[in-house]
């Protein structure tokens, strides 16, 4: 995960809030990040192969530790992105459920202090901002209310273009 929920809830602004939705919210973010980047944050030089058995992934890196982001490509059934949560002598186990299969490439995810940083800056955003999404300006003396088109020029993935400025530097050419 580019941020824990752990770190958001130790937070002030998000004091009470479900670690489950905020979690779920995290994994939404990361995933609009890789795909507008067109970057996977891959460090390619901490990767494994790895089967995968009864859940686990059989094999270890001096590289991985717990609570790192893992990308599981190239397997057929279990691409995708996993946090470890353990790791034994022989096996790493991951949040999600491991399909069975012969052969998992398992890469390190390391995304840089800027990346996690706007992120947080994103979820501060969503906490405070989201419920007034399109309010221009507001008046409260006879209520008046201005709202401005929300189109590409001033909006990316339902976030101001002003907050997604931080990915810049990471977006990668499309082929």
């Amino acid at each position: 995960m580019v941020v824990k929920a752990e770190t958001l809830l130790s937070m002030d602004e998000f004091e009470g809030m479900d670690e489950n939705a905020l979690s779920m919210k995290l994994e939404a973010v990361e995933s609009l990040i890789r795909s507008y980047t067109n970057n996977n944050f891959q460090n390619r030089a901490m990767r494994i192969e790895a089967p995968a058995s009864q859940g686990l992934l059989l094999g270890r890196s001096p590289f991985f530790k717990v609570g790192d982001t893992v990308q599981i490509s190239q397997s057929k059934v279990n691409d995708g992105l996993y946090v470890i949560t353990g790791i034994d002598a022989d096996s790493i186990t991951v949040n999600k459920e491991l399909f069975d299969a012969p052969s998992n490439r398992v890469t390190k995810i390391i995304y840089p202090a800027d990346v996690q940083k706007g992120v947080i800056d994103l979820m501060l955003w969503e906490k405070g901002s989201r419920q007034k999404v399109g309010i221009k300006s507001e008046t409260l003396s006879r209520h008046s209310v201005t709202y401005y088109d929300q189109d590409s020029s001033n909006q990316v993935m339902g976030y101001p273009v002003s907050l997604l400025g931080f990915l810049k530097p990471y977006i990668k050419p499309r082929f």
